[in-house]
């Protein structure tokens, strides 16, 4: 199978960006009733008293949108061999119905697998604003990308 994107195409100090996601009160309380049932994510009346003020998405909703966008950006056109990890999720501001996220993802570092030749590491560094421009999340990871021309 041909990909578009190999663990070539990424070098360190490239980014990529997305346009947005926007989040309504429906779709964040039916997330959270299925995966986060908190009082913050699912009561509008109890999030409304709750150290947020307001209905609020779940962490893991905005961890599971950057996933979409991320995938909508080039992971699914990529020759991705999965990710052993995530090194740092952080959540920086809530989330609210009717915000538009968009993503910014940043090469750091990429390596070749010395075990393993057909294959290379790619760090990066992803960060998702909602549309003040406000910094929502950010994680560093790693992923796999299977190389072009193994042992080059």
């Amino acid at each position: 199978m041909s990909y578009k994107y190999y663990w070539e195409d990424f070098c360190p100090g490239q980014v990529r960006e997305t346009g947005g996601y926007s989040l309504s009160e429906a779709e964040i309380i039916e997330f959270a009733k299925k995966y986060d049932p908190q009082p913050f994510h699912i009561d509008l009346e109890q999030a409304q008293r709750s150290y947020f003020g307001g209905l609020i998405a779940s962490g893991w909703q905005t961890a599971s949108l950057y996933m979409r966008m991320i995938s909508d950006l080039y992971l699914i056109e990529a020759a991705s061999l999965g990710s052993p990890g995530v090194d740092e999720l952080r959540w920086a501001k809530p989330v609210r119905p009717g915000d538009t996220l968009r993503l910014k993802s940043t090469v750091l570092e990429t390596r070749a697998s010395a075990s393993r030749p057909d294959m290379g590491m790619v760090r990066s560094r992803s960060e998702v604003y909602n549309q003040h421009g406000e910094l929502v999340m950010h994680m560093s990871g790693v992923g796999m990308f299977r190389r072009r021309s193994p042992g080059e």
